[in-house]
């Protein structure tokens, strides 16, 4: 009888799975489909690409607020209502950029669009409560994780090399943007129709100020960094950067004020206490240190590849060979992942934690000597790739397992936040680093070769920092619960 309602619940958790796989899919394509339009759409809009910039940034600001929210109104309501929602929401920002006619609407309906970051944590919290009635949340979370992040990643490359042949087959923006539009419909239906619920917490009282205080200082820290990188594309004055340090510094000072208000809350919305124990501060330090190379570099390689080899550095590659390059890191992402979900029952997944963050290191490292041919760079990129596409499923399964009962969502979601705040901060440095003598020291637009070298290095620097921060969590971290 035991062996029956193990196998039958072992089923539920893998059909749970795979319907979570087409989610992240969905998930990936909203990431890589609009990519390519770019060039497209700010024909239809009547805009500048430098305009472009704003979409990011509106849609950082948005997600960097409302994943700690969301996930922690998914463990006390219920994971998949939370999910639903989310999905709900993102379908109609991408119904809503179909119909976008000018800038400002566009904007609104792309940051709307960013609820779907909260989808991936909240589905790791489904699957891990799943199996914490098994006794083997935490190796199935693992496992998991690592097969979600193969789907994302698929989902962007199909994404990326749809969007474009859509678009030339019909000639239609409107029309091509439906696409993402249908899809992101569908997996709302998915969601509703087959994923099942979680048990809430049985908390119902939400930290209304705590709320308000954490938005307003991620608002206040993340819209300075989002700042800090259109200053350079905006060409805008050193009085700028005043005030980018203003909005930083007050930021900081309401996140300080945010802690202190928090530890003297009965049911916070962050629970700094969890946050301060030696298997969860490490690993929300490492998305930190891992958002710096996974969301802040891709900016600077694509540059780089395009840089003219006549200076003495750059690859010269089009708009067509540098998305290849693109395309094999991406690749490097799905193949790491499924590493990690492959060797997670046989591999300490601490061990496999600090194993990936040193093979970051190890990759932007390559690039101070070796960046010269294209193979240099396509070797480099595989290789901080592997431990990127391991250290983005491992994270937020390692968060989840280091959280008490009722508090998975907000600590896998917290992961999505940090990594977030780490790709907008070194985004802006990159930024300032690659416009400092940019002129001056080649003659031409083209950043300067330093520039590049010192990117690689803060990348390589948070790969080997985030690896030392890893020894410090318990050996004993992220196991399975014993059974009852």
């Amino acid at each position: 009888m035991t062996s029956t309602l193990r196998r039958s619940a072992l089923g539920i958790t893998a059909s749970l799975i795979g319907w979570f796989i087409v989610v992240e899919i969905v998930s990936g394509i909203l990431q890589g489909y609009y990519i390519p339009l770019f060039s497209d759409i700010v024909i239809a809009l009547d805009i500048t690409d430098a305009d472009v910039n704003w979409f990011e940034a509106g849609q950082l600001l948005l997600s960097a607020i409302v994943v700690p929210i969301l996930a922690k109104l998914g463990d006390m309501f219920g994971h998949k209502r939370i999910l639903l929602l989310a999905a709900v929401l993102t379908a109609l920002a991408s119904w809503g950029l179909v119909f976008a006619d000018s800038f400002w609407t566009f904007l609104l309906f792309w940051a709307l669009q960013g609820f779907y970051v909260v989808w991936l944590p909240l589905e790791i919290a489904l699957i891990f409560e799943r199996g914490r009635e098994q006794n083997r949340g935490v190796s199935l979370t693992r496992r998991a994780a690592g097969l979600l992040v193969v789907g994302l990643e698929a989902g962007a490359i199909v994404g990326a090399l749809a969007a474009g042949r859509i678009f030339a087959a019909t000639g239609d923006l409107a029309l091509t943007l439906t696409v993402p539009a249908v899809a992101v419909s569908l997996v709302a239906v998915v969601i509703w129709r087959f994923v099942p619920e979680s048990t809430p917490s049985g908390v119902r009282t939400l930290d209304t100020w705590g709320t308000v205080i954490l938005a307003w200082g991620l608002l206040l820290v993340t819209g300075a960094l989002a700042w800090m990188r259109l200053i350079g594309a905006l060409e805008l004055g050193a009085a700028s950067w005043w005030g980018v340090a203003g909005l930083l510094l007050l930021g900081v000072l309401v996140l300080v004020w945010f802690v202190r208000f928090e530890l003297r809350q009965s049911n916070p919305i962050i629970d700094m206490r969890v946050l301060a124990r030696p298997e969860m501060w490490p690993v929300q330090a490492t998305a930190f240190l891992i958002g710096i190379s996974l969301l802040g570099a891709q900016g600077p390689l694509s540059t780089y590849a395009g840089t003219d080899p006549s200076l003495g550095y750059g690859l010269g590659l089009d708009s067509a060979e540098r998305s290849y390059v693109i395309g094999l890191y991406l690749v490097s992402l799905i193949v790491g992942a499924s590493l990690f979900a492959a060797t997670s029952r046989r591999i300490s997944p601490r061990l496999m934690l600090i194993g990936a963050a040193v093979l970051v290191g190890i990759g932007y490292a390559l690039f101070l000597p070796f960046h010269v041919e294209l193979w240099q760079v396509l070797v480099n990129l595989s290789i901080a790739g592997l431990g990127c596409g391991a250290l983005v499923g491992a994270m937020p399964a390692a968060a989840a397992a280091a959280a008490p009962l009722g508090q998975t969502g907000e600590a896998s979601g917290l992961t999505n936040t940090t990594k977030t705040i780490g790709g907008a901060f070194s985004s802006g440095v990159f930024g300032v680093v690659l416009a400092v003598g940019a002129g001056a020291a080649v003659g031409q637009t083209a950043s300067s070769l330093g520039g590049y070298l010192t990117v690689w290095s803060i990348c390589a620097a948070g790969g080997f920092l985030a690896a030392l921060l890893l020894l410090i969590v318990p050996k004993v971290a992220f196991a399975d619960a014993p059974p009852a």
